[in-house]
């Protein structure tokens, strides 16, 4: 954290049930500057098609009149672009692409606001945080299923959660702990920011839009109070049995060591979110049975790319094992063959030495405890997939097996997999 953040964390620990008034005067031209560098130069240009060149030439003019308009309130939030980035087979994910000045103010906001809620929120989440990955909630989850004995999860899924949040409802809840009135006006144009999708602008009454900086932070707020602290406050001390929440993001599992405990949340859970505008997918939102024998109900769940599983330890004891999700696989495998199709005319130590880099991103994630025949299933499926381009290179078939096996072996080798997450460091008892 820099002084600044520190600072604000002290006083938000000092003042832990009250609203914090006067953060304004932390957000001056050092945090604008500083914010500026911090950001990625390789994004694409907002609304106003400015480039980080163009405004790099007199950066320093324009971050002091940022702060003078964003003291006096006479900012304009700029309209956010939409684009759409593909998403699973068919489908596409739409993301806002705010302009630099946009994005400056937001990471400065962002920096501010974020260390005064690190002290409100719980131990469970973890996407959308510093210092927290999606590797720490797995082996969360895997804890608190394996040791505490949970049979019975309910895998949630919220319905299009980034564009159904309530800004009455979020604006009640930064009430709670943020009453500076510059930045909350600040974030209240944000919210109202029109949307430039195509020639088409509009002003949506709910949600934020996926892309913006302050946006994960403050959908993080919103799940903290829906969820987070009504579950672990309210509804656990009123439980029969053991339980436990995991969440990332808008993605959380709840568990359960009895049935009945997770029937009374399964039922409650859909009206709790209705009072906050939000809707759990009917289809996507179940209670599994991680001990129901096959054929008599779902005994699995997805959670984080991977597919969870009852299974026992070298002791016999139950945890909880996981391995690549078949749709995760899916979807790599098939980016895979796209880009071999489409880079097959390369010289081969270039084309292996990108395919490796590749290789090394799906084990550095997929890579962990209980998983290593998924990974080494995914190495052999790209064996197969990069035998066949390269056998259409020219449209003439020279690589036999006992030659390509030369080459991925012996001249420019593929990368093996490895587990590079080994988060078993206790047994079960």
């Amino acid at each position: 954290m820099s002084t600044v953040e520190l600072q604000i964390a002290e006083r938000a620990r000092k003042f832990k049930h009250e609203a914090l008034t006067n953060l304004q005067q932390f957000i001056n031209e050092e945090l604008l500057e500083d914010s500026y560098r911090r950001l990625n130069r390789g994004s694409s240009a907002g609304v106003d098609g400015e480039s980080w060149q163009s405004y790099e030439a007199d950066s320093s003019e324009r971050i002091s009149e940022l702060l003078s308009q964003f003291k006096n309130g006479k900012y304009k939030a700029p309209p956010v672009r939409r684009v759409y980035i593909p998403k699973d087979k068919s489908g596409k994910r739409a993301i806002g692409i705010p302009t630099i000045e946009d994005k400056i103010l937001q990471e400065s906001v962002r920096r501010v606001l974020n260390p005064i809620y690190e002290e409100e929120f719980k131990e469970f989440s973890f996407g959308f945080r510093k210092g927290r990955s999606a590797h720490q909630a797995l082996d969360y989850l895997f804890k608190q299923v394996s040791f505490k004995g949970l049979r019975y999860i309910i895998d949630a899924d919220i319905k299009s959660y980034f564009d159904s949040i309530s800004h009455e409802q979020l604006r009640e809840f930064l009430d709670l702990r943020v009453k500076d009135g510059v930045i909350r006006r600040t974030i209240n144009k944000w919210l109202k920011a029109g949307i430039l999708d195509g020639q088409q602008l509009s002003y949506p009454q709910e949600g934020t839009p996926q892309g913006g900086l302050i946006s994960p932070l403050l959908s993080n707020i919103y799940l903290h109070y829906v969820l987070d602290v009504w579950f672990s406050e309210q509804i656990q001390p009123l439980l029969r049995g053991k339980s436990m929440i995991v969440r990332y993001a808008d993605d959380f599992v709840l568990g359960f060591e009895f049935k009945s405990d997770a029937d009374r949340v399964l039922k409650v859970l859909a009206k709790r979110f209705k009072k906050y505008h939000l809707e759990l997918h009917k289809d996507k939102t179940k209670l599994i049975d991680l001990q129901s024998k096959r054929g008599e109900g779902d005994r699995s769940f997805d959670f984080l790319g991977f597919t969870h599983y009852l299974g026992c330890s070298r002791k016999g004891k139950p945890i909880l094992k996981r391995k690549t999700s078949s749709k995760r696989k899916s979807r790599s495998l098939r980016r895979l063959k796209e880009w071999l199709k489409k880079n097959r005319h390369k010289k081969l130590s270039i084309l292996i030495a990108e395919l490796n880099v590749k290789l090394r991103g799906h084990y550095n994630y997929y890579g962990i405890t209980f998983n290593f025949r998924g990974i080494n299933s995914y190495y052999y499926q790209v064996i197969r997939i990069l035998h066949k381009w390269l056998n259409r290179r020219g449209g003439k078939r020279k690589w036999n097996w006992e030659r390509y096996r030369r080459l991925i072996y012996e001249w420019y080798p593929l990368l093996k997999p490895k587990i590079y997450h080994n988060y078993l460091t206790a047994n079960p008892i």
